[in-house]
Protein backbone atom coordinates (compact mmCIF):
# COMPACT_ATOMS: atom_id res chain seq x y z
CA UNK A 1 0.00 0.00 0.00
CA UNK A 2 1.52 3.29 -0.99
CA UNK A 3 1.18 6.61 1.13
CA UNK A 4 -1.08 8.55 -1.23
CA UNK A 5 -3.53 7.43 -3.96
CA UNK A 6 -4.87 9.75 -6.25
CA UNK A 7 -8.71 9.24 -6.33
CA UNK A 8 -10.93 9.57 -9.27
CA UNK A 9 -13.40 12.95 -8.72
CA UNK A 10 -16.94 11.57 -9.33
CA UNK A 11 -18.28 15.07 -9.57
CA UNK A 12 -20.12 16.72 -12.06
CA UNK A 13 -18.77 19.52 -13.87
CA UNK A 14 -20.55 22.69 -13.12
CA UNK A 15 -22.16 24.31 -16.24
CA UNK A 16 -20.16 27.67 -15.94
CA UNK A 17 -16.72 25.54 -16.23
CA UNK A 18 -18.49 23.30 -18.90
CA UNK A 19 -19.36 26.27 -21.52
CA UNK A 20 -16.22 28.17 -20.27
CA UNK A 21 -14.61 25.26 -21.72
CA UNK A 22 -16.71 24.52 -24.99
CA UNK A 23 -15.65 28.16 -26.07
CA UNK A 24 -12.41 27.46 -25.88
CA UNK A 25 -11.68 29.36 -22.62
CA UNK A 26 -9.63 28.48 -19.66
CA UNK A 27 -10.35 28.41 -16.16
CA UNK A 28 -8.84 31.15 -13.69
CA UNK A 29 -6.59 29.93 -11.31
CA UNK A 30 -4.46 32.13 -8.99
CA UNK A 31 -1.75 33.48 -10.85
CA UNK A 32 2.20 31.87 -10.10
CA UNK A 33 4.60 34.75 -9.25
CA UNK A 34 6.95 35.23 -11.82
CA UNK A 35 10.59 34.73 -11.38
CA UNK A 36 11.70 38.45 -11.78
CA UNK A 37 8.72 39.27 -9.75
CA UNK A 38 9.94 36.93 -7.40
CA UNK A 39 13.57 38.79 -7.31
CA UNK A 40 11.36 42.26 -6.77
CA UNK A 41 9.75 41.42 -3.76
CA UNK A 42 12.82 39.71 -2.45
CA UNK A 43 15.21 43.01 -2.75
CA UNK A 44 12.11 44.94 -1.67
CA UNK A 45 12.10 43.26 2.12
CA UNK A 46 16.23 43.63 1.95
CA UNK A 47 15.74 47.56 1.12
CA UNK A 48 13.29 48.55 2.98
CA UNK A 49 13.91 47.00 6.31
CA UNK A 50 10.13 48.50 8.04
CA UNK A 51 8.81 45.91 5.03
CA UNK A 52 10.36 42.64 6.25
CA UNK A 53 10.09 43.94 10.59
CA UNK A 54 6.45 44.10 9.61
CA UNK A 55 6.35 40.60 7.55
CA UNK A 56 7.93 38.97 10.26
CA UNK A 57 5.97 40.86 12.84
CA UNK A 58 2.58 39.10 11.34
CA UNK A 59 4.37 35.71 11.48
CA UNK A 60 4.95 36.02 14.90
CA UNK A 61 1.83 36.77 16.14
CA UNK A 62 -0.17 34.57 13.87
CA UNK A 63 0.30 32.24 17.29
CA UNK A 64 1.04 28.94 17.77
CA UNK A 65 -1.45 25.96 17.37
CA UNK A 66 -2.16 22.23 18.26
CA UNK A 67 -2.88 19.35 16.03
CA UNK A 68 -5.59 17.33 17.70
CA UNK A 69 -6.72 13.80 16.17
CA UNK A 70 -9.81 12.39 16.25
CA UNK A 71 -8.65 9.44 18.01
CA UNK A 72 -6.75 9.77 21.36
CA UNK A 73 -4.97 6.79 21.07
CA UNK A 74 -3.19 7.80 17.77
CA UNK A 75 -2.40 11.50 19.19
CA UNK A 76 1.06 10.99 21.41
CA UNK A 77 2.36 9.72 18.36
CA UNK A 78 0.78 12.18 15.97
CA UNK A 79 2.59 14.75 18.24
CA UNK A 80 5.91 13.15 17.86
CA UNK A 81 5.46 13.28 14.17
CA UNK A 82 4.73 16.72 14.35
CA UNK A 83 7.17 17.84 16.38
CA UNK A 84 10.66 16.37 14.61
CA UNK A 85 9.26 16.03 11.35
CA UNK A 86 12.52 17.23 8.90
CA UNK A 87 11.70 20.72 6.99
CA UNK A 88 13.92 20.92 3.98
CA UNK A 89 17.35 21.01 5.14
CA UNK A 90 17.94 22.48 8.23
CA UNK A 91 14.71 23.39 9.62
CA UNK A 92 12.06 20.73 12.16
CA UNK A 93 8.80 20.33 13.39
CA UNK A 94 5.28 21.62 11.57
CA UNK A 95 5.87 25.04 13.47
CA UNK A 96 9.04 25.77 11.20
CA UNK A 97 7.05 24.33 8.09
CA UNK A 98 3.94 26.84 8.77
CA UNK A 99 6.52 30.06 9.46
CA UNK A 100 8.40 29.03 6.23
CA UNK A 101 5.03 28.84 4.15
CA UNK A 102 3.71 31.76 5.47
CA UNK A 103 6.50 33.62 4.68
CA UNK A 104 5.88 32.88 0.95
CA UNK A 105 2.59 33.41 0.89
CA UNK A 106 2.71 36.64 2.05
CA UNK A 107 5.99 37.84 0.21
CA UNK A 108 5.21 36.15 -3.06
CA UNK A 109 1.07 35.81 -2.52
CA UNK A 110 1.30 31.76 -3.10
CA UNK A 111 3.07 29.09 -1.49
CA UNK A 112 4.04 25.51 -2.21
CA UNK A 113 5.40 22.73 -0.48
CA UNK A 114 5.63 18.69 -0.69
CA UNK A 115 5.27 15.81 1.32
CA UNK A 116 8.26 13.77 0.70
CA UNK A 117 7.72 10.35 0.87
CA UNK A 118 10.18 7.86 1.69
CA UNK A 119 11.75 5.20 -0.35
CA UNK A 120 9.07 2.47 0.25
CA UNK A 121 6.49 5.40 -0.66
CA UNK A 122 5.05 4.30 2.84
CA UNK A 123 6.32 7.08 5.20
CA UNK A 124 6.89 10.53 5.41
CA UNK A 125 10.23 11.26 5.29
CA UNK A 126 9.71 14.99 5.77
CA UNK A 127 8.43 18.24 4.40
CA UNK A 128 9.68 20.96 1.83
CA UNK A 129 8.93 24.17 0.72
CA UNK A 130 9.47 24.54 -2.97
CA UNK A 131 10.15 27.69 -5.26
CA UNK A 132 6.84 29.09 -5.94
CA UNK A 133 7.98 30.99 -8.94
CA UNK A 134 9.09 27.62 -10.56
CA UNK A 135 5.81 25.75 -10.11
CA UNK A 136 2.43 26.65 -12.64
CA UNK A 137 -0.95 25.25 -11.55
CA UNK A 138 -3.84 24.41 -14.17
CA UNK A 139 -7.22 22.84 -13.95
CA UNK A 140 -6.82 18.88 -15.24
CA UNK A 141 -9.55 17.02 -16.22
CA UNK A 142 -12.04 17.34 -13.08
CA UNK A 143 -12.36 21.36 -12.60
CA UNK A 144 -11.78 20.66 -8.91
CA UNK A 145 -8.30 18.96 -9.01
CA UNK A 146 -4.80 20.79 -9.83
CA UNK A 147 -1.87 19.72 -12.23
CA UNK A 148 1.18 20.85 -11.34
CA UNK A 149 3.88 21.63 -13.22
CA UNK A 150 8.01 22.35 -12.56
CA UNK A 151 9.53 24.90 -15.13
CA UNK A 152 13.26 23.91 -15.85
CA UNK A 153 16.56 26.25 -16.30
CA UNK A 154 15.70 25.94 -20.04
CA UNK A 155 11.64 27.03 -20.26
CA UNK A 156 10.72 23.24 -20.56
CA UNK A 157 7.92 22.22 -18.50
CA UNK A 158 7.71 19.11 -16.69
CA UNK A 159 4.58 17.81 -14.84
CA UNK A 160 4.80 16.66 -11.11
CA UNK A 161 3.88 12.92 -10.73
CA UNK A 162 2.56 13.14 -7.64
CA UNK A 163 0.30 16.16 -7.18
CA UNK A 164 -1.64 14.93 -4.21
CA UNK A 165 1.71 15.52 -2.24
CA UNK A 166 1.81 18.88 -3.38
CA UNK A 167 0.71 21.52 -0.34
CA UNK A 168 -0.34 24.84 -2.13
CA UNK A 169 -2.12 27.83 -1.05
CA UNK A 170 -2.75 31.52 -1.68
CA UNK A 171 -3.99 34.73 -0.82
CA UNK A 172 -6.80 36.24 -2.53
CA UNK A 173 -6.32 36.51 -6.30
CA UNK A 174 -2.88 35.14 -5.40
CA UNK A 175 -1.34 38.20 -5.04
CA UNK A 176 1.24 39.06 -2.92
CA UNK A 177 1.12 41.65 0.28
CA UNK A 178 3.80 43.96 -1.19
CA UNK A 179 2.00 44.52 -4.25
CA UNK A 180 1.96 48.45 -5.12
CA UNK A 181 4.65 48.70 -2.72
CA UNK A 182 7.51 49.27 -4.69
CA UNK A 183 6.94 52.49 -6.30
CA UNK A 184 6.10 53.50 -3.20
CA UNK A 185 9.39 52.39 -1.97
CA UNK A 186 11.68 53.99 -4.51
CA UNK A 187 10.28 57.27 -3.86
CA UNK A 188 10.96 56.57 -0.34
CA UNK A 189 14.44 55.18 -1.20
CA UNK A 190 15.39 58.17 -3.28
CA UNK A 191 14.50 60.21 -0.40
CA UNK A 192 17.24 58.77 1.97
CA UNK A 193 19.76 58.63 -0.39
CA UNK A 194 19.26 62.21 -0.89
CA UNK A 195 19.49 62.97 2.97
CA UNK A 196 22.64 61.05 2.63
CA UNK A 197 23.98 63.02 0.01
CA UNK A 198 23.03 66.26 1.68
CA UNK A 199 24.66 65.09 5.23
CA UNK A 200 27.66 64.44 2.57
CA UNK A 201 27.96 68.07 1.56
CA UNK A 202 26.58 69.86 4.59
CA UNK A 203 26.33 67.49 7.68
CA UNK A 204 30.36 67.00 7.24
CA UNK A 205 31.37 70.35 8.35
CA UNK A 206 34.36 71.97 6.11
CA UNK A 207 35.75 75.01 6.46
CA UNK A 208 37.32 77.94 4.43
CA UNK A 209 40.21 79.38 5.77
CA UNK A 210 40.86 83.15 3.99
CA UNK A 211 43.49 84.95 4.22
CA UNK A 212 43.66 88.73 3.13
CA UNK A 213 47.09 90.08 3.10
CA UNK A 214 47.19 94.18 3.92
CA UNK A 215 48.13 97.03 2.28
CA UNK A 216 51.71 96.76 3.61
CA UNK A 217 54.31 95.59 0.52
CA UNK A 218 55.66 93.14 2.92
CA UNK A 219 52.50 91.13 2.88
CA UNK A 220 51.91 90.84 -0.93
CA UNK A 221 55.84 90.02 -0.99
CA UNK A 222 55.31 87.30 1.39
CA UNK A 223 51.91 86.36 1.04
CA UNK A 224 51.78 83.07 -0.62
CA UNK A 225 54.24 82.02 2.03
CA UNK A 226 52.03 83.30 4.35
CA UNK A 227 49.44 81.42 3.23
CA UNK A 228 50.90 78.62 2.91
CA UNK A 229 52.49 78.15 6.60
CA UNK A 230 48.51 78.74 7.62
CA UNK A 231 46.96 75.90 5.76
CA UNK A 232 49.83 73.12 7.50
CA UNK A 233 48.73 75.04 10.94
CA UNK A 234 45.50 74.52 10.19
CA UNK A 235 46.07 70.94 8.87
CA UNK A 236 47.88 70.03 11.21
CA UNK A 237 45.40 71.76 13.92
CA UNK A 238 42.05 69.22 12.54
CA UNK A 239 44.39 66.33 12.17
CA UNK A 240 44.99 66.48 16.15
CA UNK A 241 41.56 66.65 16.97
CA UNK A 242 41.00 63.34 15.19
CA UNK A 243 43.42 61.95 18.60
CA UNK A 244 42.27 63.72 21.51
CA UNK A 245 44.02 66.82 21.13
CA UNK A 246 43.33 70.18 21.35
CA UNK A 247 45.45 72.68 19.38
CA UNK A 248 44.86 76.69 19.31
CA UNK A 249 44.97 78.21 15.73
CA UNK A 250 47.15 81.29 16.13
CA UNK A 251 47.55 84.13 13.12
CA UNK A 252 48.89 87.22 12.54
CA UNK A 253 47.19 89.46 10.02
CA UNK A 254 43.73 89.48 8.63
CA UNK A 255 42.41 85.80 8.31
CA UNK A 256 38.40 84.63 7.81
CA UNK A 257 36.98 81.33 8.84
CA UNK A 258 33.59 79.97 7.72
CA UNK A 259 31.89 76.81 7.89
CA UNK A 260 31.09 75.81 4.34
CA UNK A 261 27.47 75.27 3.75
CA UNK A 262 26.37 76.95 7.12
CA UNK A 263 23.92 79.29 5.91
CA UNK A 264 22.43 76.36 4.25
CA UNK A 265 19.47 74.21 5.93
CA UNK A 266 19.03 71.03 5.42
CA UNK A 267 15.46 69.68 4.01
CA UNK A 268 12.50 68.49 6.50
CA UNK A 269 11.59 64.96 5.05
CA UNK A 270 9.38 64.51 7.91
CA UNK A 271 6.43 65.22 6.27
CA UNK A 272 7.08 63.02 3.38
CA UNK A 273 8.28 60.12 4.95
CA UNK A 274 5.66 60.31 7.37
CA UNK A 275 2.83 59.87 4.37
CA UNK A 276 4.97 57.31 2.66
CA UNK A 277 5.25 55.27 5.79
CA UNK A 278 1.54 55.60 6.16
CA UNK A 279 0.67 54.24 2.80
CA UNK A 280 3.28 51.18 3.71
CA UNK A 281 1.95 50.64 7.00
CA UNK A 282 -1.80 50.54 5.90
CA UNK A 283 -1.04 47.62 2.89
CA UNK A 284 0.62 46.02 6.06
CA UNK A 285 -2.13 46.27 8.55
CA UNK A 286 0.31 46.49 11.19
CA UNK A 287 -0.59 48.89 13.93
CA UNK A 288 2.25 51.64 14.01
CA UNK A 289 2.86 50.67 17.47
CA UNK A 290 4.47 47.70 17.43
CA UNK A 291 6.97 48.91 14.46
CA UNK A 292 8.22 51.42 16.95
CA UNK A 293 6.77 53.97 15.17
CA UNK A 294 5.43 56.98 17.76
CA UNK A 295 3.05 58.46 16.20
CA UNK A 296 0.18 59.96 18.10
CA UNK A 297 -2.46 57.40 18.78
CA UNK A 298 -4.99 57.44 22.30
CA UNK A 299 -5.60 54.09 24.36
CA UNK A 300 -9.01 53.89 22.41
CA UNK A 301 -6.73 54.00 18.68
CA UNK A 302 -4.55 51.28 19.57
CA UNK A 303 -6.91 49.03 21.13
CA UNK A 304 -8.82 49.60 17.39
CA UNK A 305 -5.71 48.99 15.54
CA UNK A 306 -5.68 46.07 17.54
CA UNK A 307 -8.82 44.44 16.67
CA UNK A 308 -8.27 44.77 12.70
CA UNK A 309 -4.58 43.29 13.22
CA UNK A 310 -6.48 40.35 15.08
CA UNK A 311 -8.85 39.80 11.85
CA UNK A 312 -6.03 40.18 9.17
CA UNK A 313 -4.66 37.17 11.55
CA UNK A 314 -7.62 35.26 11.52
CA UNK A 315 -7.64 35.22 8.07
CA UNK A 316 -3.98 33.98 7.35
CA UNK A 317 -5.00 31.20 9.79
CA UNK A 318 -8.37 30.37 7.76
CA UNK A 319 -5.39 29.94 4.96
CA UNK A 320 -2.71 27.38 7.05
CA UNK A 321 -5.34 25.13 8.62
CA UNK A 322 -6.26 23.39 5.53
CA UNK A 323 -2.96 22.95 4.55
CA UNK A 324 -1.79 21.92 8.65
CA UNK A 325 -4.68 19.19 8.63
CA UNK A 326 -3.49 17.90 5.24
CA UNK A 327 -0.11 17.19 6.25
CA UNK A 328 -1.46 15.46 9.43
CA UNK A 329 -4.22 13.46 7.69
CA UNK A 330 -1.34 12.20 5.36
CA UNK A 331 0.25 11.07 8.42
CA UNK A 332 -2.44 9.09 9.71
CA UNK A 333 -3.39 7.40 6.40
CA UNK A 334 0.33 6.22 6.37
CA UNK A 335 -0.41 4.50 9.97
CA UNK A 336 -3.53 2.54 8.54
CA UNK A 337 -5.06 4.26 10.54
CA UNK A 338 -8.90 6.06 9.37
CA UNK A 339 -9.00 9.04 11.75
CA UNK A 340 -8.90 12.93 11.01
CA UNK A 341 -7.41 15.81 11.94
CA UNK A 342 -8.17 19.51 12.98
CA UNK A 343 -6.16 22.35 14.35
CA UNK A 344 -6.78 24.46 17.60
CA UNK A 345 -4.85 28.09 17.71
CA UNK A 346 -3.71 29.77 20.56
CA UNK A 347 -5.59 32.90 21.28
CA UNK A 348 -3.63 35.91 19.72
CA UNK A 349 -2.04 37.64 22.39
CA UNK A 350 -2.52 38.30 26.01
CA UNK A 351 -5.12 40.82 26.01
CA UNK A 352 -7.46 38.03 24.15
CA UNK A 353 -6.57 36.15 27.18
CA UNK A 354 -7.77 38.81 29.79
CA UNK A 355 -11.05 39.23 27.58
CA UNK A 356 -11.48 35.97 27.84
CA UNK A 357 -10.95 36.01 31.36
CA UNK A 358 -13.01 38.89 32.31
CA UNK A 359 -16.30 37.52 29.94
CA UNK A 360 -15.53 33.73 32.12
CA UNK A 361 -15.92 35.42 34.93
CA UNK A 362 -18.96 37.99 34.27
CA UNK A 363 -20.81 34.75 33.34
CA UNK A 364 -20.24 32.88 36.59
CA UNK A 365 -21.20 36.01 38.77
CA UNK A 366 -24.31 36.31 36.75
CA UNK A 367 -24.71 32.50 37.09
CA UNK A 368 -24.23 32.45 40.72
CA UNK A 369 -26.77 35.48 40.92
CA UNK A 370 -29.56 33.79 39.16
CA UNK A 371 -28.60 30.79 41.41
CA UNK A 372 -29.96 32.42 44.83
CA UNK A 373 -33.00 33.99 42.56
CA UNK A 374 -34.11 30.62 42.31
CA UNK A 375 -33.35 29.51 46.14
CA UNK A 376 -35.31 32.19 47.22
CA UNK A 377 -38.52 31.71 44.68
Amino acid sequence: MKLFKKKKSSRAEPELVAAQRMTGGKIALPSAVEPFEKDLYDRLRFAVPVIDAALMKIIRLTGGFRVVCSDERLQPELDRFLENVPVGLTGKSIGEFVDNFLDSMLTYGSAVGEIAADSSEKRIAGLWIGDVSAVRVSAGADPFVRNYSVRGADGSQRNIPHPERILYASLTGGRSLLRGLPALSSILMRIYECIGQNFDRAGNVRYAVTYKPSGDSGDFVYSRERAQQIAREWADGMNSAKYGQVKDFVAVGDVDIKVIGAENQLFDTNVPVRQLMEQLIAKLSIPPFLLGLNWSSTERMSSQQADILTSELEYYRRLLTPVICEIGNAFLCSTGADAVCRVEWDNINLQDESALAEARLKNAQAKEIEMRLEAKV
